[in-house]
């Protein structure tokens, strides 16, 4: 639960940045959805659309920066409210990278040719759809202080590394049946990845949630990071028929 304070103007001014949050968040979301989409179906037009509207989390970003510490500055916040305000900053942050995420997948629209297998793209839906429930949860529990739910929030960055290290051998193999998908699949690779680091980011703020409820950091107890470096592609792979 937030403090409650005597200065009704205060209060406000940490309610505006919790909205702020609430509001990043969402467009966030929609960035990362319309990206994919635009993807999977060659939509040049919705492609364009989202890289124009990372300029939102841009501005976004910088208000709460500006407010965090012209309120810092005026209240001389201690305890729980300073964790607020901190890790408003820390949590703004993490969903603006979200945004240049959903950008960057944008981006290389006009490098894939649309004609992969349907099986790649399906893969990559699955990824972005696990991510975007990660990125979710996490909000929510922003929303609601839920520290309970937390565990659970960042454990479901394990589920979405296996599918990425998946998605990635996947590709590799396309890659090596025929020389004229390494482009496509190249580009694909990066997309994956940054749809993989939208899992991290959730996470992230997950850790920061943890640290504004509890004023502690969320234990480490588990390793972080995707099996891809572990992969191996036999040499020879045989057509696909």
């Amino acid at each position: 639960m937030q403090s409650v304070h005597i200065v009704t103007a205060y209060d406000e001014e940490l309610k505006f940045l919790s909205k702020r949050i609430a509001a990043m968040g969402g467009h966030a979301e929609r960035m990362v959805e319309q990206a994919v989409a635009a993807l999977v179906n060659a939509d040049h037009g919705l492609a364009q659309k989202v890289i124009q509207d990372d300029i939102v989390l841009d501005e976004g970003q910088r208000e709460i920066d500006d407010k965090a510490i012209v309120i810092i500055a005026k209240r001389q916040p201690m305890a729980t409210d300073l964790r607020e305000i901190v890790g408003a900053i820390r949590i703004s942050a993490d969903i603006e990278r979200v945004g240049d995420l959903g950008k960057n997948v944008a981006k290389r629209v006009a490098a894939v040719d649309g004609r992969q297998p349907n099986s790649l793209f399906r893969g990559l839906e699955a990824l972005a759809n696990l991510a975007l429930t990660q990125l979710k949860e996490v909000l929510d529990v922003y929303a609601s202080r839920s520290v309970e739910r937390i565990g659970l929030v960042r454990d479901r960055d394990d589920q979405i590394d296996a599918m990425y290290t998946s998605l990635f051998r996947e590709l590799l193999t396309y890659m090596m049946e025929d020389p004229r998908n390494i482009t496509p699949c190249t580009h694909l690779l990066f997309c994956a990845k940054n749809i993989e680091r939208i899992g991290d980011h959730a996470t992230n703020i997950a850790e920061t949630i943890y640290y504004i409820v509890t004023g502690e950091q969320m234990p480490a107890d588990r390793p972080k990071g995707d099996k891809t470096d572990k992969v191996v592609i036999p040499a020879t792979v045989p057509a696909r028929t």
